[in-house]
C-alpha cells in the first residue's frame, strides 16, 4: 500500500510539473516539440522493452484487427492531446490546462455511460452538472469557450475510451502508439531541417539533453502509474489524480503569474465542488466501474 501511494504521488507530481518542462522549449514550435516527444518516446520505450527482454513479444502482442484499430486511434488521439497541451503551455494558458484535467475524470465517466452503458450514481450526475456550470460561468464572463480545457479533457477521455479495448501492458501499448506516429514525426523533423526551419539544434546543450529526455518524461510517470494501479484501489488512485492539475494551477498562478480572477475562482469553485461530490459518490460505490480512476488502462498528462 505504501509503495503504491508513493508511485501514485510520483506519477501525478511529475505530470503536474510538465508545464515547467515544456516551458524550457517555448522558443520552439509546438509541432516540432511534439515531433521530438514522439520520436524520443519511441526510442526510450523500445530500448526499455529491449533491456527487459520484452521487445521480442512486441509484434505478437497484437493479433486482432480491432486492437490494431484501437491502437491507431489511441495513437492519433494522444498525439492530439500532447499537441494541445504543449501549445497551450507555451502560449501562457497553463491555468486552462489544469481546468481541462480537473474536468477529465467527469467527462471520462460520462463517456462510460454514453458509449459503454455503464451506470452512474445520482451524485455523479450532480457532479457533471456542477462542472458544466463552472465551464459556463467562465464562457459567459469572458465571451469565449475555454477550448483548451475542453479539448484536453475531450481528447483524454476519448483516449481512455479507445484504450478500453486494448488489453496490453502500458509500456507495450505506448510502444505501439509512438511507433505508429514516429515515422510521421521523423519526416516532419527532417523536412524542417531541409527547409532550414528546425530550431532544436539552435538550443543550448542542456536544453538539447532535456529534449532527448522527453521520452523518459513521457514513459516514467506512466510506469509509476501502472505500478500504483497494481497496488492501490482504483478509488484511491482516482483521488490522488487531482494532485496533478492542482500543481499545474498553483504553478500557473505563482510561477507564471497568470491572472486568477474572481470569475476563475467561481468557475473553479463549481468544478472543485463537482469533484468533491463525484469522489464521495464514487467511493460509496465501492470501486465499481464508475470509480474515478483516470483512464484506468493508461493515464497521461500530461499532462502531459
Amino acid at each position: 500500500m505504501k509503495q503504491g501511494v508513493l508511485y501514485a504521488i510520483g506519477a501525478y507530481f511529475m505530470w503536474g510539473m510538465l508545464p515547467l518542462y515544456w516551458k524550457v522549449f517555448e522558443k520552439m514550435g509546438a509541432w516540432e516539440i511534439l515531433a521530438h516527444r514522439i520520436i524520443w518516446s519511441a526510442v526510450f520505450v523500445v530500448a526499455l522493452l529491449f533491456v527487459t527482454k520484452k521487445l521480442r513479444y512486441l509484434k505478437s502482442s497484437v493479433t486482432e484487427a480491432k486492437t490494431w484499430i484501437a491502437l491507431v486511434l489511441s495513437s492519433l488521439i494522444i498525439s492530439g492531446n500532447w499537441l494541445v497541451y504543449i501549445w497551450a503551455v507555451n502560449i501562457g494558458h497553463v491555468m486552462e490546462t489544469s481546468l481541462g484535467y480537473y474536468i477529465n475524470p467527469l467527462l471520462s465517466v460520462l463517456f462510460g455511460v454514453l458509449f459503454l452503458k455503464e451506470r452512474m450514481r445520482l451524485g455523479q450526475w450532480i457532479a457533471i452538472v456542477l462542472a458544466a456550470i463552472g465551464v459556463s460561468v467562465m464562457t459567459f464572463h469572458y465571451g469565449k469557450v475555454p477550448w483548451v480545457a475542453i479539448l484536453l479533457a475531450l481528447t483524454f477521455a476519448l483516449y481512455g475510451l479507445a484504450k478500453k479495448t486494448v488489453k496490453l501492458e502500458p509500456m507495450m501499448s505506448l510502444a505501439w502508439e509512438t511507433l505508429f506516429v514516429a515515422p510521421i514525426a521523423l519526416a516532419y523533423v527532417l523536412a524542417l531541417q531541409v527547409n532550414g526551419q528546425e530550431t532544436a539544434l539552435s538550443l543550448e546543450a542542456w536544453q538539447i539533453v532535456l529534449l532527448t529526455l522527453a521520452g523518459v518524461a513521457t514513459a516514467l510517470p506512466l510506469y509509476w502509474f501502472a505500478q500504483a494501479a497494481k497496488r492501490l484501489p482504483l478509488s484511491m488512485v482516482g483521488f490522488v489524480q487531482y494532485l496533478s492539475p492542482t500543481i499545474t494551477l498553483l504553478m500557473a498562478i505563482f510561477l507564471f503569474h497568470e491572472p486568477f480572477t474572481q470569475t476563475h475562482l467561481i468557475s473553479f469553485g463549481f468544478i472543485w465542488s463537482a469533484l468533491v461530490v463525484f469522489t464521495i459518490s464514487s467511493l460509496r460505490s465501492k470501486g465499481t466501474s464508475t470509480a474515478p480512476a483516470p483512464n484506468a488502462n493508461l493515464a497521461f498528462k500530461k499532462k502531459a
